[in-house]
This record gives structure tokens, sequence and C-alpha cells, in this order.
């Protein structure tokens, strides 16, 4: 087996993980929630509105100001919205999983050995960080 193919078994075996199947449903159900992709339309559209009233040659401040914590209440909304926290927590399985998938394969080609290089959750910022290993 070649690298190419061991990537699509590693694609497949991705897919299988529970991070994964926990994302994809998040997602599903999120993009079926009508009320939640309705905010996310509005949020898009307040967002548009902002951007050119900020670009605007004549600049309304309070238009810009009222349309400003609109945006921010929208978002607080969406945020808030327990289809969208499931979808926010899920990804965040999935980014940790690919990351550390992604460390093994860089660990790898440096030379370590794949059974048994160590995964971190090191970002490379000591502001992350409670201490080293």
């Amino acid at each position: 087996m070649n690298a190419i193919e061991a990537a699509r078994k590693l694609g497949v075996a991705i897919q299988a993980d529970p991070a994964y199947i926990r994302f994809a449903k998040a997602m599903l159900e999120s993009e079926n929630n009508e009320e939640l992709q309705k905010k996310i339309g509005d949020f898009n559209i307040k967002r548009m509105n902002l951007d050119a009233a900020v670009s605007a040659e004549e600049k309304d401040e309070a238009k810009i100001k009222e349309l400003n914590e609109e945006l921010r209440k929208l978002y607080d909304e969406i945020m808030a919205d327990e289809t969208m926290v499931e979808f926010n927590e899920a990804r965040q399985g999935v980014d940790k999983l690919l990351n550390d998938v992604n460390a093994i394969i860089a660990m790898s080609a440096q030379g370590a050995d794949p059974e048994t290089c160590e995964i971190s959750d090191c970002t490379g910022n000591c502001s992350s960080c409670s201490g080293c290993h």
C-alpha cells in the first residue's frame, strides 16, 4: 500500500470516528433548523448593511451604532442556540481529531515512530498552556 492508498483508508477511518459522526449529525441538524438558518441569514444581511454604512462617504454614526448593536444581539442569539452550541462543540472534537492525525503524520515525516510518537495539545503559544508535558 502506498501513502495515497493509506490516506484514503485514513479518510474512511476519520468518517467512522465518533467525533466525525457527532459533527456530521450536528451539521445536518443545524442546516435543518429553520429558525437558526433564518437568524444566520438575518445576521449576514445586517453585516452587509453595517459594512455599507461603515464604507459610506457620509457616515451615519447613530445608524452604525444601531446596526452594530443589532448584529451583536443576533450573534449572541445564534451562538446561544442549542443546535449551534452542539455544532460548535462537535466541530471542536473533529478539529482535535484532525490536529492529532496531522501531528502523527508530521512527526512520522520527520522520522518519528508512528506507533509510539506522542500527541501533544501544544499550540506553540505558551499563553494557552498550563505547563509543559
